[in-house]
């Protein structure tokens, strides 16, 4: 290795150990690293990475860069097979023997391997997959392609091992910082598990915010799980929450908290309540809808919806090193007790005249005083007319 290419080495590393890279995502260490490896004289024309994720939708993502191109980014869910009829995968193929792989354009066998779209049209004469690995656990692939007619030289391989290690560590870090980010959001929603990487760990640590509170709950469930078997149970179950949680993310709203077939959303978009409400009265509304057009061979699937607000507080409870994040206070129990009443009453939507009063332009009723469980005094519930419920609800 010649002196030229250990000062190129060397401050590659240096950058991929540095703070200015360290503060990068993912997207801007790959460009940063194409372009100093441009500047420094190798014919690279893609530099791709390709990350295992642990993610319930996704089975990976891939994100590439060229000179004077943005990086563009390909996902893949569960289910899709890289390997089409006989061709085989370069990036499994590197994952399960653990070396590094060079693929000309010109081989042989080069249409018996699978081509990723983030390659196709570019004219690609080599690329060269290497597999990352720490310890144990496989990050993924990262490919180096080139449109020179002899492809990579013997120093420019060179420089790339020189390098790998600091590359690998970096792109380590940035993946795992996105793993425990991701599984937090999948697990316990977005804004709790913001809280929690900030530090909000310790049992009786709470903050309390001003929100719409949204619970639904399927109907007859605990009599569905007595008469189908379990497999079938978990699948209509599967089915009701696609039809809930979709409504309540697209209209701004947190899923709080899963109470085996309920679930609690909070609806916090600003300081204004009535914008707060006339959201959560939105999610309500769309999720009933979706539900009125799912059939299945057992049942219509139905649930109660109740809307209410007030004041939520986070919390850690638990004991020593076990713990969970809940939301509790008056105003959570509150919309519990309301949501019972739908079953009661056969009303799909009911509401507290807090939350009535919040949306003058939604037309209620009033549906009677009622005895709530843990609540000294009658509460008057309202539901909205016929002409703002949907159809089958």
């Amino acid at each position: 290795m010649n002196a030229a290419l250990i000062d190129i080495a060397a401050n590659l590393i240096e950058w991929l150990a540095g703070d200015f890279c360290h503060d990068q995502d993912i997207a801007g260490l790959l460009e940063g690293l194409g372009v100093r490896l441009r500047n420094a004289g190798i014919a690279l024309d893609r530099l791709a990475l390709h990350l295992l994720v642990i993610d319930p939708e996704i089975l990976g993502r891939t994100l590439a860069w060229s000179p004077g191109e943005t990086v563009e980014t390909v996902s893949r869910l569960h289910g899709f097979e890289y390997s089409a009829g006989s061709r085989k995968s370069p990036i499994r193929h590197v994952l399960e023997t653990g070396k590094w792989f060079s693929l000309r354009a010109d081989a042989v066998d080069a249409d018996s391997w699978f081509t990723h779209e983030v390659y196709h049209g570019r004219s690609l004469t080599e690329r060269l997959y290497v597999p990352l690995k720490s310890g144990e656990t496989w990050i993924g692939a990262i490919c180096f392609a080139s449109r020179n007619p002899q492809g990579f030289t013997a120093e420019d391989r060179t420089l790339f091992h020189r390098i790998l290690p600091a590359l690998r560590s970096g792109i380590e870090l940035k993946a795992l910082q996105e793993r425990g980010a991701n599984l937090l959001d999948t697990y316990i929603g977005s804004e709790t598990g913001r809280r929690i990487l900030a530090g909000h760990v310790q049992r009786g640590d709470v903050e309390t915010i001003e929100a719409a509170l949204m619970l639904c709950d399927m109907r007859d469930f605990t009599g569905l799980s007595n008469r189908l078997p379990s497999e079938r149970v978990l699948g209509l179950l599967n089915d009701y929450f696609d039809q809930v949680l979709p409504a309540i993310t697209r209209h701004g709203g947190e899923v709080l908290k899963f109470i085996g077939d309920a679930v609690l959303a909070s609806f916090h978009i600003g300081d204004d309540p009535a914008r707060n409400s006339q959201a959560a009265f939105a999610a309500a509304h769309d999720a009933l809808a979706e539900l009125a057009r799912v059939k299945t061979a057992e049942i219509d699937i139905k649930a109660g919806v109740a809307l209410h607000y007030g004041k939520a507080s986070y919390g850690n409870i638990g004991s020593g090193h076990r713990l969970d994040f809940t939301v509790i206070g008056p105003d959570v129990n509150l919309t519990s007790r309301i949501q019972s009443v739908c079953g009661t009453t056969g009303h799909p939507l009911l509401m507290s005249r807090r939350f009535a009063e919040l949306l003058p332009q939604i037309e209620t009723s009033s549906v009677g005083t009622h005895d709530l469980k843990g609540f000294a005094e009658k509460i008057e519930l309202f539901a909205p007319t016929d002409t703002w419920l949907p159809a089958g609800s």
